[in-house]
């Protein structure tokens, strides 16, 4: 199916056509792969998007030019930006650029594109018309098609079986590099996440499911990239703590303390928004301001 044919295939609302989408693309020295992976989302997003759209390039400490192609992107199109961070860490990259964005729906997906981009529409549309705060791709679910090796695979079904066992959780892949979130999950889940790397997307999901945000899993069609720069046993030795952190948090019942807190700091600063925040804020539609629990 062509990129018009899937945004053309869902029935959007029409208020939707005054919304802005934020798609985030986290980078770690990926100057090889910058300008292709950007040039793709933004002639995806071209060839039908309804709704105004930005791709933001998160880039984490890069020091192999990613930083200066990024910056040449941004100069050349409108519709791109460049967020430069010093410290390295994924989570921290999306941290920063969602909590400040000023968009009603954030997206984030790896610069390798492994998630088909006609994954997109679907997510978009689980927030604008299905009422989900949050959409999230499944290499899990029956109907995704995946390819990658039986390692990673085996490793992948481990992972979450531990996450649903331990932590009770009803979505069913924590780590897929595509994610969706409509503003209300941002300000209030965000804030609250404290892994600044890989264990962030499972804190986010975990944290949004205890908190009563409802979770979208979509299917998606998934090709490995080989040139994987994830350290795995780091990695899965930093997931293991975290699901156990999460799991203290969840049983010690602080984790509702943390939301009353943020919601009061929150109404305390509301005051003090920028007018173009505020203007932003105003302007979101009813279709993307509902929240279950959140």
């Amino acid at each position: 199916m062509s990129a018009r044919s899937s945004w053309e295939s869902i029935n959007w609302p029409a208020d939707f056509a005054s919304a802005r989408l934020d798609v985030v693309i986290p980078m770690l020295n990926e100057v090889h792969v910058i300008e292709r992976s950007v040039t793709t989302v933004r002639a995806y997003l071209g060839d039908g998007c309804p709704c105004t759209w930005r791709v933001v390039i998160a880039d984490n400490g890069s020091t192999d030019g990613t930083t200066e192609t990024g910056s040449r992107l941004a100069s050349e199109f409108d519709n791109v930006s460049l967020l430069r961070l010093e410290q390295r860490g994924r989570g921290r990259a999306l941290q920063r650029a969602w909590t400040e964005s000023t968009a009603d729906i954030v997206c984030y997906m790896d610069v390798d594109l492994s998630t088909d981009l006609d994954a997109l529409p679907m997510a978009l549309a689980a927030i604008v018309n299905g009422g989900f705060q949050i959409a999230v791709g499944s290499r899990l679910l029956p109907e995704s098609r995946i390819r990658r090796s039986p390692k990673r695979e085996l490793m992948s079904r481990v992972y979450n079986f531990m996450v649903h066992s331990l932590l009770h959780t009803r979505f069913s892949d924590a780590q897929c590099g595509f994610k969706v979130l409509a503003r209300n999950a941002v300000r209030g889940i965000i804030p609250l996440v404290e892994n600044q790397n890989w264990f962030f997307d499972t804190e986010v999901l975990v944290l949004a499911e205890q908190l009563g945000y409802p979770i979208a899993d979509i299917p998606v069609i998934w090709d490995e990239d080989n040139d994987t720069r994830v350290k795995f046993i780091p990695t899965m030795t930093e997931d293991i703590r975290g699901i156990f952190r999460l799991r203290r948090l969840i049983r010690s019942g602080r984790l509702a303390t943390l939301r009353k807190c943020f919601d009061e700091r929150a109404s305390a600063l509301a005051p003090t928004l920028s007018e173009a925040e505020a203007g932003a804020k105003s302007s979101q539609t009813s279709s993307l301001t509902r929240s279950a629990g959140g």
